[in-house]
């Protein structure tokens, strides 16, 4: 696909800055751009790359720079980057049709596309323009809305219902048993069923190797807009508040509540039964081990505390040594004073 700038500013907006007719076939970095490619510039500690870059143009929030080709002026450079780079990519879109190695035993729009080894369960009904890849397994009464996409090898278990436009990855798992035990007097597990749903809402992303439980007794709910990455654990009864985002390998215990619009660094864990507040950014790595009931930035492991409070913490942990040894010597002077 070409592009002209001119084209880009019409449907996007923003302000073209030198020729409206130059041609874009790419987006790229700064560092790594060429002749018909498309740069942009978000974080300002890489603006000394606009003096050597070759794009054709760059995206790029106001003043231009001196010195560039072309520029597209945005108060959001990167936000803009992602949509002309949606608009230069889009996703392939197959044939309609079922293979014949497929097993359905559900419904199955007719615009929709059923690869290879492909099995629907009885009940389940398979929206308009979906996209199911091969030897993915969709449990009896699953309901996935129109046009989502499931890459190959995931399996969505059975009463799961699945929103429009939604994402999912290659070995995601989404409707598994949560993790429910009761512990008899000999020491021995016993299983508690789950009984419960999986619940996702229109245009969530789910990434590889992903595993979403279905509720013990409730339903777990994935809201709106939610975009989860890679290797991520929800446990039975999680609900998560729409456009919510969480980076790899978090994991959340059962019955967790996540507010809306929330960010969750990698490898951050959350414990079961906590409330969390709307417009949360839980940094990575942090453990959270209560209930956390206002907006802002969390950060830290033993304990978690508001950011600005962790980081003066942390500030006084790297000096523990030398105030150790003040102490010392205050306590040496102290105790040459009494002896006087």
């Amino acid at each position: 696909m070409v592009l002209r700038l001119d084209q880009i500013v019409a449907r996007l907006g923003g302000e073209i800055v030198g020729a409206g007719d130059t041609a874009i076939s790419r987006i790229a970095t700064l560092e790594n751009a060429g002749p018909g490619d498309l740069a942009f510039l978000a974080n300002p500690k890489y603006r000394h790359q606009l003096a050597s870059t070759r794009a054709a143009a760059v995206i790029m929030a106001p003043p231009a720079a001196d010195g560039l080709q072309a520029a597209i002026l945005t108060a959001q450079p990167y936000l803009y980057y992602a949509r002309v780079a949606q608009w230069l990519n889009p996703l392939p879109v197959p044939a309609p049709g079922i293979h014949p190695s497929a097993v359905v035993e559900g419904e199955v729009a007719s615009t929709a596309s059923i690869g290879p080894n492909v099995w629907v369960g009885p009940g389940a009904t398979i929206g308009e323009g979906v996209v199911i890849a091969a030897n993915c397994s969709i449990g009896a009464g699953v309901a996935i809305g129109a046009e989502s996409r499931l890459a190959a090898n995931v399996s969505i278990y059975s009463g799961t219902c699945l929103g429009a436009r939604c994402l999912i990855h290659s070995g995601a798992v989404v409707g598994a048993d949560g993790f429910g035990f009761a512990r008899d007097a000999d020491g021995r597990w016993v299983k508690i069923p789950q009984v419960g749903r999986v619940l996702i809402g229109d245009d969530v992303e789910i990434g590889a190797g992903t595993t979403i439980d279905r509720g013990a007794l409730g339903d777990t709910v994935i809201a709106d807009g939610v975009k989860l990455d890679n290797q991520i654990q929800v446990g039975h009864n999680v609900q998560i508040g729409a456009h919510s985002a969480m980076a790899g390998c978090v994991g959340i215990a059962g019955s967790a509540v996540i507010g809306a619009r929330c960010t969750v660094g990698g490898g951050a864990i959350i414990l079961g039964h906590l409330h969390i507040a709307d417009d949360v950014n839980v940094s990575a790595g942090t453990l959270v081990t209560k209930s956390i009931q206002a907006a802002g930035t969390y950060s830290g492991a033993v304990p978690f505390l508001e950011h600005g409070d962790w980081l003066r913490n942390f500030s006084r942990l790297r000096h523990l040594d030398a105030m150790a040894d003040k102490i010392r010597a205050l306590e040496q002077r102290l105790a040459a004073l009494e002896k006087k």
